[in-house]
């Protein structure tokens, strides 16, 4: 099939690389370069680098509402485009250019969880399961009739990153066997059930130990690696990056031994951390070079 890929993150990459195994990519859409890093110079997008490796032709309009950019997406003649967190809304026009429309991987099981941060929400609500959901894009935010469904169990202390690489893979899997057998009944999603997960806002990345453990220990292992859970300890800022329930009970930020510490209900006990300008360790290793106090902030 003629395919227009619309993506930018990293969660997108492997999608990208097994549609161009398989299928003609006319041509890849991502968001501009950005300043990042200490000099603030542009960087491309994980996408268009991936695209440039693959000498696939990219393009990165800041809007696709004017006529001229509408024009140029329709006279790529796709079959259709897969769209896999783009960053920007799709025109009707847009919607309407490719033969068999846009079709959209979204990592939930909509109708939970529409919108921008579908995999950190799952694991901070404390879901048991999620997946991926391959649905035909409508003007509405994630509402399209849904193709193509499947679930994954998320562990116990999984982490955003571990479970966001799975949802990727799944979705690079299962959009390579959807295209050759399109057009698939496409069904409603149910108006029940529907739940919104808004971008996380680097305000609810500072612990409160004095909630309950369980919430605690789903905050960290739901914005790890970014923004990352923290703390402050002795002045610095630590990054708290894998949790797990603990036994122990006292008040509330008290350490208990180890990098065990108390909640409101229950203790978090602290696996995984990063401290300011150092690289990503267990708490056992932070532990050898530094002690705690006897209550955490």
């Amino acid at each position: 099939m003629n395919i227009i890929f619309m993506g930018t993150p990293d969660f997108s990459v492997p999608i990208l690389q097994a549609l161009a195994s398989q299928h003609q990519v006319r041509a890849v859409y991502c968001q501009p370069p950005r300043p990042a890093g200490r000099g603030k110079a542009d960087r491309p997008s994980p996408v268009q680098l991936a695209a440039q490796a693959l000498g696939l032709p990219v393009r990165h309009p800041m809007s696709l509402k004017g006529a001229q950019e509408q024009s140029e997406f329709a006279a790529l003649g796709a079959d259709i485009a897969v769209v896999v967190a783009y960053g920007l809304i799709l025109p009707q026009a847009v919607l309407d250019a490719p033969r068999m429309g846009c079709v959209n991987i979204h990592a939930s099981l909509l109708p939970r969880w529409r919108g921008a941060a579908p995999i950190h929400r799952a694991i901070m609500a404390g879901d048991l399961e999620t997946g991926i959901c391959i649905m035909q894009m409508e003007a509405g935010l994630d509402t399209g009739p849904v193709l193509a469904r499947a679930a994954l169990g998320i562990g116990a202390s999984e982490t955003t990153a571990e479970l966001h690489d799975r949802l990727s893979a799944l979705g690079a899997d299962m959009i390579v066997q959807i295209l050759p057998r399109l057009p698939l009944f496409a069904e409603p999603q149910a108006q029940e059930g529907v739940s919104y997960a808004a971008k996380i806002d680097k305000a609810e990345a500072r612990v409160n130990w004095a909630r309950p453990a369980d919430e605690i220990a789903r905050q960290i292992n739901g914005l790890s690696p970014f923004p990352g859970a923290w703390i402050e300890i002795g002045g610095e800022r630590v990054k708290l990056l894998r949790a797990a329930l603990g036994k122990g009970q006292g008040d509330a930020g008290a350490h208990l031994g180890g990098f065990l510490v108390a909640c409101a209900t229950g203790a978090v006990q602290i696996l995984e951390m990063q401290r300011e300008g150092k690289r990503r360790g267990t708490a056992d290793e932070f532990l050898r070079g530094a002690s705690l106090p006897d209550i955490l902030r």
